[in-house]
């Protein structure tokens, strides 16, 4: 089984409900099969600013959510992640990283060495999984949690995309 059915059937054995996500080619898999399956809604995001709100809004209403994005995202949530402290609601990220070695793109560099140091820094659990049989199992443990938690898929598990295949897109 792939990492995406994996972590899929991971939330679903955690009752989530609610999956935000800003469209992104590592979590491509893990979103079509969230958008099928009928026991949870897949929630497209402008901006990843929303997830927050869509995850306390989900949390009020006695919902699991999920929110799904890729590290350069984490740059976009910093100010709004001060609403998941103050309010102490449980919320699980999964994020897929960019700007490690071999990144093509040098824009995504800076906020990928940064993602597990902001996210620490605003009280969350981090953890990472350099490999795919990693990934179900630490997404698993975070959704077991009442806490905020991120878990970082690396780009060794997603694949490193190149600049020949961002000009055919």
């Amino acid at each position: 089984m792939e990492w995406p059915e994996a972590v899929h059937r991971s939330l679903g054995a955690a009752g989530v409900r609610v999956v935000g996500y800003v469209p992104d080619a590592g979590h491509k898999r893990l979103i079509e099969l969230c958008q099928a399956d009928k026991a949870m809604r897949a929630v497209v995001l402008t901006t990843e600013e929303e997830g927050i709100g869509l995850a306390a809004g989900a949390w009020l209403g006695g919902q699991k959510s999920v929110l799904l994005m890729q590290s350069s995202g984490v740059g976009n949530i910093i100010n709004v992640l001060g609403m998941v402290q103050v309010c102490r609601f449980p919320l699980v990220m999964i994020v897929t990283m960019r700007g490690e070695e071999g990144e093509f793109n040098p824009w995504q560099v800076p906020m990928g060495l940064a993602t597990a140091q902001v996210l620490e820094a605003m009280g969350m659990t981090v953890s990472r999984a350099s490999d795919a049989s990693e990934v179900a199992p630490l997404v698993a443990a975070a959704l077991k949690g009442e806490k905020a938690a991120a878990v970082l898929i690396s780009q060794k598990v997603i694949g490193i995309k190149s600049f020949q295949e961002q000009r055919s897109q």
